[in-house]
Formats: structure tokens, C-alpha cells, sequence
């Protein structure tokens, strides 16, 4: 007899019933508790809970909330649009996603799954080839019929008009004058970054955030922060460096071949990197050996830590959370986003 899992059990333990009663969903200014004569309602005890930092998600509850929403919010947009066109074409729907995703998906060759394999030993812990070629082969499907039906879907939205009106949450980030900027202080598409030297991931979303400097130009305006991480030995002093090659004006430089050398960052290779760049010696040296910015580097992190950051790379558009290394396509859609609410 096959086993029901947990989920199934709770699921029979709790919906035996079709006529039982679903539970109400409670008011923006239904009372959650009293205090004496005083009644906290939910919607005061929602300002505070999702101002709050969540492990589970990273960043804040409101942000995972919104995230949440937002994704089952394009997987309803993304129906609806299939079943328009269905409509029109007089087909099913299923006979749609046939034509105009499944049919369109290239299969995965032996190649391409003995090369992911290879990529990745790490997932596969040791199994042999022969053990993991049906799953990887389903897992690489998988991603292009994603790939393909997200294509299919941006087609779709191209021909009929799509507003998403989901307030995003936007976090406040506290701002110092002294940090490294890019871009004109009015652009109308603000980023704040907070990296460290020393992440491997900081490094891999360099191509992307170029990509989009690139991209956008004086459209964007970019502030960097410092944020190094207490498990980086060489972070924290790497981002003190940084600030002392900005305060010489070179910092962007500076930033760029600390990235490329991320094995080179102890107190003399960072001496070294500024003589290589021509930078003032015997004042980048001072200046680091002092620890003249490491009260900034500190306010940094606090101002990180007020705005839900817990790892690096994190960024925020417009005060909107982007975390980790990710592709240009992710930071392009929220940039388009909020270029399109500044025209109306």
C-alpha cells in the first residue's frame, strides 16, 4: 500500500469536510490585541511586521511578500494571455502550448548533458553519469521550456496592453556624501549597491551591472557601498582601500582591479594595486594604514542592515531590493519598470 506523504495527511486532516467552513480573512482594522483600553489593529501590526527582517527570504517580510504576489500575479497575466489567444486562434489551450512552446523547445543532446554534469559535482554528489543523465535531461528541459514559454509570453504581452499596478516596497537607504558614484545625481533611475571586495558573486554581476550602465547611461545614477562580509578576512580593510583610492578620484579604477585580483588583498598587494594605478603613495598609504574610513565602512554596513541587506551583492532601484548576482534581464525588467511610471 503506498505511503501518503505528510502534506497529504494534513491536507485530508484538515479539508474531510466540503461543507466546512472557511476561515474569514481578517480587516486592516480588525483588532489583533487590546492593552488596557488601547486596540492594536491589524493594519498597525502590519507596519511593523513588514518593516521586519526575515532569514527565511532574506531582505524584509514585505519585500518576500511582494515577491510572492508579484510572481503568482505574472503566472495569472501569463493564463489569461494563453487563453486570449487561444480564443482567437479557435484552438485549446493546451493545443497553444503544443504549437507555440512545447514544439519550439530544442532537445538536450548527450553533449550538453555530459558538459553540466561536468559543471557540476557539487549536485550531482558523486553519482555517476549513467545514474543522473534522466534527471539533468529533464532539469535542462525544463529551463528552455521556461526560456521559451517566458519568449512566447513577452510576445504576447508586445500585442496587448499590460498594466501591472502591485505596488512594489520600497526601502529607504541612509546616504552619505563621501561614497563612489557613477552617473548624474537627477538620473532618474537610482541604484545603491552594497558589495565587498572580497564576494565571489560581487564579481560575477560585475558583466551585468555593466551591461546596464552601458545600457541606460546618464539615465542611471549608481552609488556604491561598502558591505564586507565578517567571514572575508581581507574585505573590510579592501573596502577601507577603496574609499582612500576615491578620496584621489580613482576609485572606479581601483574598484575594477580589486575584482580582477581577488586573491590579492592583503594590506601590501593593496599598496601595490594603488602604485600600479598611479595613485599618491605615501597618501594611500597613510590613509590606509590609519584606518581613516573605517567609521564609514562601519555606517555602511549599519545603513545595509537598515535596509534588510544580509549578503552581498544587494542592490536597491529606485529603493527596490534586487539581491545576489543577478542577470541583466532581472535588473532590466525592474529599470523599465520604474522608467515607465516616470512617464506616466
Amino acid at each position: 500500500m503506498q505511503k501518503l506523504s505528510l502534506c497529504a495527511v494534513l491536507v485530508a486532516l484538515t479539508a474531510c469536510s466540503s461543507s466546512a467552513q472557511q476561515a474569514r480573512r481578517p480587516a486592516p482594522n480588525d483588532v489583533v490585541a487590546t492593552v488596557g483600553s488601547h486596540s492594536i489593529t491589524l493594519a498597525e501590526l502590519d507596519d511593523k511586521a513588514l518593516d521586519a527582517p526575515t532569514s527565511n527570504f532574506g531582505g524584509k517580510l514585505s519585500q518576500a511578500l511582494y515577491d510572492a504576489r508579484r510572481g503568482a500575479l505574472e503566472e495569472l497575466i501569463a493564463s489569461q494571455l494563453m487563453d486570449e489567444e487561444a480564443k482567437a486562434e479557435g484552438i485549446d489551450r493546451a493545443a497553444l502550448v503544443e504549437k507555440e512552446i512545447t514544439a519550439k523547445v530544442p532537445a538536450v543532446t548527450e553533449a550538453e548533458i555530459a558538459a553540466w554534469y561536468q559543471a557540476n559535482p557539487a549536485r550531482v554528489q558523486g553519482a555517476s553519469l549513467d545514474k543522473v543523465r534522466q534527471p539533468i535531461r529533464t532539469f535542462l528541459t525544463q529551463e528552455r521550456m521556461q526560456k521559451v514559454r517566458g519568449q512566447y509570453i513577452d510576445e504576447l504581452k508586445s500585442k496587448t496592453r499590460v498594466r501591472v499596478l502591485l505596488d512594489p516596497p520600497r526601502q529607504k537607504v541612509k546616504m552619505v556624501a563621501a561614497s563612489p558614484t557613477r552617473g548624474p545625481s537627477d538620473a532618474p533611475i537610482q541604484i545603491v549597491e552594497f558589495s565587498d571586495f572580497q564576494c565571489p558573486f560581487c564579481q560575477r554581476v560585475g558583466p551585468a551591472l555593466k551591461q546596464v550602465l552601458d545600457t541606460y547611461g546618464d539615465r542611471v545614477h549608481l552609488v556604491y557601498r561598502e558591505y564586507p562580509l565578517p567571514n572575508h578576512p581581507n574585505a573590510k580593510l579592501a573596502s577601507e582601500a577603496g574609499l582612500c583610492a576615491n578620496e584621489q578620484g580613482k576609485f572606479w579604477p581601483f574598484h575594477d582591479r580589486l575584482f580582477a585580483n581577488q586573491q590579492r588583498l592583503a594590506g601590501n598587494e593593496l599598496k601595490q594595486h594603488a602604485v600600479e594605478l598611479g595613485l599618491d603613495a605615501a597618501r594611500f598609504n597613510a590613509c590606509i594604514d590609519s584606518h581613516k574610513n573605517a567609521a564609514q565602512v562601519e555606517g555602511d554596513i549599519n545603513a545595509g542592515n537598515d535596509a534588510g541587506v544580509n549578503g552581498t551583492p544587494a542592490f536597491f532601484i529606485n529603493g527596490r531590493a534586487i539581491s545576489g548576482a543577478q542577470p541583466f534581464e532581472e535588473f532590466k525588467k525592474i529599470i523599465d519598470e520604474e522608467l515607465a511610471l516616470k512617464k506616466g
